[in-house]
């Protein structure tokens, strides 16, 4: 079933690193070939492959038996709103208790934190001696598959004011219980004892706290789910799941996963990087192609932006769009923006419509209400260093940035459906004609 295997993939994928990782093996069962950006590429017709940047973001790619004619992209992000875990986290309430310093990843809603059970999961860098006497570093994946943290609430009677709206200091309420006093130098003991280290090896770390509530589904006819990291790893699996069968027949088929797009994708392996440029014009120059092969083969590529978006809310109908309201189980849903948040234009969402059309899929629109600006995503970030036709598309979704995101059961499986025709299809402009 698509919808628990998926379930049960964002479980095991706390972090950014989590998801590429488990991307990685899946891949390497499934037959695909790991390239390194530091090697040299071999590429043949009807190969499988993929190369990761920072352990954080992944672009694997399939091969048609002919020549290919461009490119048929689905990019989607890793990673979510978090809280990341500062450096020397430990601060300590005199006789009390021991709490971790943290700060915000990307635009969390706070509230729905608290009083979930918690845990720490992330990368982590070790010192390592060899044989020979020499020094080396080595990255550990760590996951403290443990209810480990806990946020608690100040009780109503110590804040009358607490129903009638709170502005929340990250600094000062959102820094979860560790333990009590006792606890006091154990957190960095407990990472290095993860990673089957001593604490003294431990030279660096990237992690962050992330909930623990198992996915369920839920409703009168279990026609909904909730899960943690809903946005945007329901996009990143539903399209692996499509990759990883997918027989293109024109174009090479492309997911690209870039991480930080929740902090906008700035970073070396974010969608503003050089990533998906560096890793197309690879392609293109290890089949013995030119650089002006390479333009050409983007001017017949096409790109899907895959980022969830807002679900038409049950008790808020005045914040959403009077007409453009997508409905969990709907379908895809293309989002427009006019200040081009989105990338999608008139070419983009009717290439979209004609690929979904030809797997059966049901089409939803979404726009912002006009006196509200919306949120960005890949499509256009991407853009500034890949120029290609790009629609910006995703599932409906009720709480999105919240620590338990809510979704439909029925999409995902449009989305792998959706998807697996997009691989299959074809794109080429002819003057005012698309090809598709």
């Amino acid at each position: 079933m698509i919808l628990q295997k998926m379930l049960d993939r964002i479980e095991k994928s706390p972090t950014s690193f989590h998801v590429v990782e488990n991307l990685r093996q899946e891949m390497l069962e499934a037959g695909f070939t790991e390239l390194y950006e530091k090697g040299a590429w071999t590429i043949v017709p009807g190969g499988r492959y993929f190369v990761t940047r920072n352990g954080s973001s992944m672009i694997a790619f399939v091969m048609p038996e002919e020549e290919p004619q461009g490119f048929m992209i689905i990019a989607a992000h890793p990673d979510s709103p978090a809280l990341r875990i500062k450096e020397y986290p430990e601060i300590e309430v005199p006789g009390y208790y021991v709490k971790l310093n943290v700060e915000k990843y990307g635009g969390a809603l706070l509230s729905t934190w608290f009083d979930r059970p918690l845990s720490v999961a992330g990368r982590v860098v070790l010192r390592e001696e060899l044989p020979d006497g020499s020094e080396q570093l080595r990255t550990c994946l760590v996951n403290i598959d443990r209810d480990l943290l806990m946020l608690p609430s100040l009780a109503i009677h110590m804040d009358r004011e607490a129903n009638n709206g709170h502005a929340w200091s990250v600094q000062k309420d959102m820094l979860p219980l560790f333990g009590d006093a006792a606890a006091k130098g154990n957190f960095r003991k407990t990472i290095a004892e993860a990673c089957g280290a001593e604490e003294k090896d431990v030279l660096g770390a990237d992690l962050f706290i992330y909930c623990r509530n198992k996915p369920v589904i839920w409703g009168a006819d279990e026609e909904f789910f909730s899960a943690p990291r809903l946005d945007d790893q329901e996009c990143v699996w539903t399209s692996w799941e499509a990759l990883s069968t997918c027989r293109p027949r024109t174009h090479v088929a492309v997911q690209a996963v870039l991480d930080n797009e929740e902090v906008g994708s700035g970073t070396k392996q974010g969608a503003a990087s050089t990533f998906l440029a560096d890793v197309l014009r690879r392609i293109v120059l290890a089949r013995g192609g030119s650089e002006e092969q390479y333009c050409r083969l983007l001017a017949s590529s096409f790109m899907a932006s895959e980022d969830n978006a807002h679900a038409f809310h049950p008790n808020h109908g005045e914040k959403a769009d009077p007409v453009n309201r997508p409905a969990m189980n709907g379908g895809i849903v293309i989002k427009h923006s006019a200040n081009q948040k989105y990338a999608t234009d008139a070419v983009a969402e009717a290439v979209c419509r004609m690929i979904a059309g030809k797997a059966g899929v049901p089409i939803q629109v979404f726009t912002n209400h006009s006196d509200r600006p919306g949120g960005s995503t890949l499509g256009n970030i991407s853009n500034t260093q890949v120029s290609l036709d790009t629609v910006d598309i995703g599932l409906a979704q009720l709480a999105m940035h919240s620590a338990f995101e809510t979704a439909g059961t029925k999409d995902p499986e449009y989305m792998v459906r959706f998807a697996e025709s997009f691989y299959t299809s074809s794109f080429c402009r002819e003057g005012d004609r698309i090809v598709l």
